[in-house]
């Protein structure tokens, strides 16, 4: 008896080896095993010798063909190594590595036998792994149920999460450890427009993770021809799974052979900053497609938009009606409310002040007809994307930016109705080219048209890539709001700057922005691509334009400054309006100074959901720009310029909170003092409670090296 037990213990033992295959990254601080045990595939993940994702499995449930769960057997493998420099178009630095160690795991399955590839791509912060489906004769057309991929942490953590949902993804960020989520799942559920929370308990990626030493960060990478990833909890919350955005008959996944999901993505580290300063998401997705580049350019910009979410302030509609149809109104046989922002005499003021102080472009948003029953009524036929009200005269307002250097950015609102944006694309994009336009921002503001879709579906992800791809046709870059959150396609189309996709600057109107929420969003919803954020309110305290309100903008105007550098986008905007500017003109200044693209990036302190600081140097250039911001905390920040060229002098110009200042009771305090720094300085700044600091720091005269105090 003792001897058969032994015999079967060293048989499952051989079996288990036969099947385990291992690879390490390059730098041999990760380690990946994969196994098979019992037909179930199954992954490990270890950092520096200690396991951080325990024994998960892997595969699907199918609804139209058995499923692809169990009895796999291993058909062969293969591991190969990778390592090249690549230059983005734009970025935060000038070159990225993509250096991996991948291994290939061929499975076969059933009888006929189905065969899927799973692919581990193990970089020094990260794995990457997708599931491919070859060519073959026995699996062509399928339907995913559920996609059974798992991260079994084994412990508990600190995340920074936001309430799974098919739809948005602008709601506040909950601290908590992940067992804890369950409980406060139902405050963290904000009523927002157009939402739809999961039935189970489910969060957002990217999600970031804190405790036991170390950091991780869960995401995707390459989204396309696929619906976007939540991860669900089980009951004790360190089992996240993969849970997929429904389509309207239950289907989580159309594919037909050959065809590949995207790729699962966990960042690792012991150190915050290298989270934020990981290139992993982007070298997992393809290199670029577009041939001719040169007329994508990184842009700061203006615009029409913040007068309208102030009291008081302007509309996007032209009258105050309701219940119009596009091809019977007659606008001049309306009254006009008089609110109505985008007018010709308003936008060339803006255009004015865009070319004054060097501005890109200008946004106008509620320039074009429609905008009266624009929102909440399931409307399909609701914007035509190229006739503008009887106030906004486009041919006399293009002549006169053109004249003064200045683009005008369009404005595609499509209210959520994607059949009517599809038809509409190409007219819409050729009235683009026509009038001088290069930039859109496009918007899905509302519940998805046709019904039943979701703004996170495998057919809205495959329609947002088809209006980038449009867009590349028509050489116009898009800056997508209310769209599925960015998995690092910017790389394979440049053409898309921007996203929004999260909590932005609209809220804070609404007084409905924490103050940790800037130090959390680049560890989460920045990790996948660059956000329009919006940044630069100057008039935090709202009450300013009306006694009444008492909403108020949350960071001091010092933090606001900051954001320039701290939330990366080639793509920013001065959200303020421009009077607002002109009454702080020295603190303007360094939102004209700080650029959008850049050659080098340090992440100089980090800690999700506390603090942020961090350097850039400008493109082709020798000056540096520092951002730094807090939560409600206040602290001293403490960093060293060794970053900075040895063999040179400098002049820093630091933008910091005033000696009194404090997000609720003195937001606008603020200094500007000038110091002269090298290599070795070291400076110790305080911010002030959900504050900040900015600094530019550039090259010395001989005359600035006497006259200013080394710091």
């Amino acid at each position: 008896m003792y001897k058969n037990s032994f015999l079967l213990l060293c048989f499952l033992f051989v079996v288990s080896t036969i099947y385990a295959q291992n690879i390490e990254s390059p730098n041999r601080q990760l380690s990946l095993t994969f196994d098979i045990d019992q037909g179930v595939p199954y992954y490990t993940l270890s950092y520096k010798g200690k396991k951080v994702i325990e024994k998960s499995r892997l595969g699907f449930e199918m609804i139209n063909i058995p499923s692809m769960k169990n009895d796999f057997n291993l058909l062969k493998s293969s591991t190969s190594a990778f390592d090249e420099t690549w230059k983005p178009v734009w970025g935060e630095v000038k070159e990225i590595r993509n250096q991996y160690n991948e291994l290939e795991i061929v499975l076969e399955q059933g009888n006929p036998i189905r065969t899927v590839i799973i692919r581990f791509r193990l970089y020094n912060d990260g794995l990457g792994f997708r599931y491919e489906f070859p060519n073959q004769k026995h699996l062509s057309y399928f339907t995913i149920a559920d996609e059974l991929t798992q991260f079994n942490l084994g412990k508990d953590y600190t995340a920074f999460w936001i309430r799974g949902d098919y739809d948005t993804n602008e709601y506040n960020y909950t601290t908590s450890l992940l067992s804890d989520v369950v409980k406060k799942i139902d405050i963290a559920t904000e009523e927002i427009s157009a939402q739809t929370p999961t039935q189970e308990i489910t969060v957002q990626t990217p999600l970031m993770l804190k405790g036991n030493g170390i950091y991780i960060n869960i995401h995707e990478a390459s989204l396309k021809d696929y619906p976007a990833m939540l991860l669900e909890l089980d009951s004790t919350g360190v089992v996240l799974s993969t849970h997929l955005t429904p389509d309207p008959l239950g289907g989580k996944g159309r594919m037909q052979t050959a065809t590949q999901t995207p790729w699962r993505t966990l960042l690792i580290s012991d150190n915050a900053a290298d989270i934020l300063a990981s290139k992993m998401i982007l070298n997992l997705n393809e290199p670029n497609k577009i041939e001719d580049t040169s007329w994508i350019k990184p842009m700061k910009y203006i615009g029409v938009w913040w007068e309208m979410f102030i009291p008081k302030g302007g509309s996007w509609a032209y009258a105050d009606t309701a219940n119009i149809k596009l091809d019977e109104i007659d606008y001049s046989q309306i009254k006009p409310n008089g609110r109505h922002a985008a007018n010709t005499k308003n936008v060339k003021r803006y255009i004015d002040f865009a070319a004054k102080h060097g501005f890109d472009g200008v946004l106008v948003e509620g320039w074009n007809i429609g905008w009266e029953d624009w929102f909440g009524t399931m409307k399909e036929n609701v914007f035509d994307f190229v006739t503008p009200y009887p106030d906004f005269d486009v041919k006399e307002l293009q002549q006169y930016a053109s004249q003064q250097g200045v683009k005008l950015i369009m404005h595609h609102e499509t209210s959520a109705s994607v059949p009517n944006y599809e038809r509409r694309m190409d007219e819409a994009y050729r009235f683009m080219k026509e009038n001088g336009y290069n930039a859109v921002k496009s918007g899905y503001v509302g519940s998805i048209i046709p019904l039943g879709e979701h703004h996170y579906g495998q057919t809205m992800v495959n329609h947002y890539l088809r209006a980038i791809e449009k867009g590349a046709d028509y050489k116009v870059m898009i800056n997508a709001h209310e769209p599925v959150r960015p998995t690092g396609m910017h790389r394979t189309y440049p053409n898309y700057l921007a996203a929004e996709s999260a909590r932005g600057t609209e809220y804070e109107a609404l007084g409905n922005v924490k103050p940790d929420h800037q130090t959390i969003l680049p560890f989460t919803r920045l990790i996948g691509g660059p956000m329009d954020y919006t940044p630069g309110i100057f008039q935090t305290d709202l009450s300013y334009y009306d006694p009444s309100t008492k909403n108020r903008i949350n960071t001091t105007l010092a933090k606001q400054l900051a954001l320039y550098v701290t939330m990366y986008s080639p793509l920013q905007m001065a959200a303020d309006l421009p009077e607002n500017y002109e009454r702080f003109a020295d603190a303007f200044q360094f939102i004209k100074d700080v650029p959008v693209d850049w050659d080098d990036t340090r992440i100089l302190e980090a800690e999700p959901g506390d603090y942020i600081t961090i350097t850039r140097k400008e493109k082709n250039g020798d000056d540096w720009f520092i951002g730094s911001i807090t939560d409600e905390n206040k602290r001293v920040s403490s960093i060293s310029l060794d970053f900075l060229d040895p063999d040179k002098s400098y002049i820093a110009t630091i933008y910091a909170d005033g000696t009194d200042a404090d997000y609720e009771t003195k937001p606008q305090s603020y200094s500007i003092k000038n110091y002269r720094v090298n290599y070795k300085s070291k400076l110790s700044i305080p911010v002030a409670r959900s504050g900040g600091y900015a600094i530019h720091i550039k090259n010395a005269t001989s005359q600035q090296i006497k006259e200013l105090k080394e710091q």
